[in-house]
């Protein structure tokens, strides 16, 4: 039976290059998918191409691929990603300028479009998914509306000699399902085998989540070499069962657990992940451990597509601004707590106007609150006060009450940090497919 060797090359944005690079070199992969879009990311993509029209992609794309790009190109690895964020055709043009710098040759470059569907949505009455209302109610508030696409054409893309995909929007499983259904050319109405490359993809569109990352517990679940921590690999076959593992001796662990927890991770129905090629069916999933780092996944099936795509709408809800401040020693937390009645009565007494505030104490009951924060006084406390606003003035004056500490009391105090920063929110709705129109544009290397 045929099998593909897909590696993760990133989870997020800003994930580590290393891994990537050490996949190219050492996975023996065909493919290196790397998925670094989440809703805020392209929101504020959408911003930077408003700032700068060849700008909107990911800030990591050139360092990625000039890192990777050689030892891609030398073993014949296709690339696939969706760090064209808000303007896959300025990355891939970037790309083609990089493969050009770096003397390779005959590399094909494709850029995908068509899921920014901003001025479609603008003023519509699509419901938000989310919160009361609809699109039209955001008004001028709206940065980006974005649609989920889907595999299609990124399949499309390879189908015309692609050696490189980029995208804006896609459902982070299908950057691998395409690849599947390319070199197995599975049928687009195989629900069976699309729910099965669904759960492939799902289980590798995080990245080092797998291999021990963010799985990791000291004293619970002790992982490794989390330093070197080494990124998936998943073995496709043509039925669509994966077997994932890793570079040998590379950092982390891919266990039976770790691959259970990724499955479950953002399925809210394992019967009904509802994706753009597929309703995936993982509730007749078996996971079983066949040796060192090496984990079958079986199981999977599907359900047709939905009528509808989801789409991520980025819109302005206000601002931000915070102060911290620490203090240390006997009585911290005293002075910590002092502190704070100082700034809530400074922030009342100057008509600063907040829609909402925290006023926290980092390491007692920042995350949690007072009733599961109980416990013994700390050495060292950290204050943090936080509040939105309906401008960016009035956000930045409260960081400036907390900076005020200081030489205005309790004593002991230090290290003073202050922000203020608009806030970019995140809605969905639901359009018919058909509103997204996809387009596959070459770039010239």
């Amino acid at each position: 039976m045929r099998t593909i060797r897909i590696g993760a090359g990133a989870g997020y944005s800003g994930d580590r290059i290393e891994p990537a690079i050490e996949l190219a070199e050492k996975g023996g992969i065909q493919y290196l998918c790397f998925e670094c879009l989440a809703e805020r990311t392209i929101a504020l993509a959408h911003q930077e191409k408003l700032k700068n029209p060849a700008g909107g992609y990911d800030p990591l794309l050139e360092a990625r691929m000039r890192a990777v790009l050689p030892a891609c190109r030398a073993r014949g690895i296709k690339i696939v990603t969706n760090m064209g964020a808000a303007n896959p055709q300025a990355a891939a043009a970037r790309t083609a300028e990089l493969v050009r710098e770096l003397g390779l040759k005959g590399i094909k470059i494709a850029a995908v479009t068509g899921d920014d569907v901003l001025d479609l949505c603008r003023g519509a009455d699509f419901p938000l998914l989310e919160i009361d209302g609809t699109v039209r109610d955001l008004g001028n508030r709206i940065v980006s509306a974005n649609a989920y696409a889907g595999a299609g054409p990124i399949v499309e893309a390879l189908d015309r000699g692609a050696d490189i995909v980029i995208t804006g929007r896609v459902a982070d499983p299908a950057l691998f399902l395409a690849p599947i259904i390319k070199e197995f050319g599975w049928a687009m109405d195989d629900w069976e085998r699309l729910g099965k490359g669904t759960l492939a993809g799902h289980l590798l569109e995080c990245a080092g989540q797998i291999t021990g990352g963010y799985f990791a517990d000291p004293g619970h679940k002790d992982v490794s070499g989390l330093a070197r921590l080494g990124f998936p690999i998943g073995e496709v076959t043509e039925e669509g069962n994966i077997i994932i593992t890793k570079v040998a001796g590379s950092g982390g662990a891919v266990t039976e657990a770790t691959c259970k927890e990724q499955i479950l991770y953002e399925v809210h129905d394992p019967a009904n992940y509802i994706q753009p090629d597929v309703i995936a069916d993982f509730s007749q999933v078996t996971v079983k451990e066949i040796g060192a780092d090496r984990v079958l996944v079986r199981g999977g099936g599907g359900k047709p597509r939905p009528a509808t795509l989801k789409v991520s709408i980025g819109y302005i809800d206000g601002y931000v601004g915070e102060g911290q401040f620490s203090y240390a020693g006997p009585g911290a937390v005293a002075r910590a707590n002092l502190a704070l009645e100082i700034v809530r009565e400074r922030l009342r007494l100057t008509g600063v106007e907040m829609s909402e505030a925290r006023f926290d104490l980092i390491g007692i009951n920042s995350l949690h609150g007072e009733r599961l924060s109980q416990g013994r006084e700390p050495y060292e406390v950290r204050i943090r006060v936080a509040g939105r606003t309906a401008s960016m003035t009035e956000a930045i004056r409260i960081g400036n009450e907390v900076e005020t500490l200081y030489t205005n009391g309790p004593g002991g105090g230090g290290g003073a940090f202050k922000s203020a920063r608009e806030v970019i929110a995140v809605a969905s709705i639901l359009v018919p497919r058909e509103l997204m129109q996809p387009a596959i544009n070459f770039a010239e290397t």
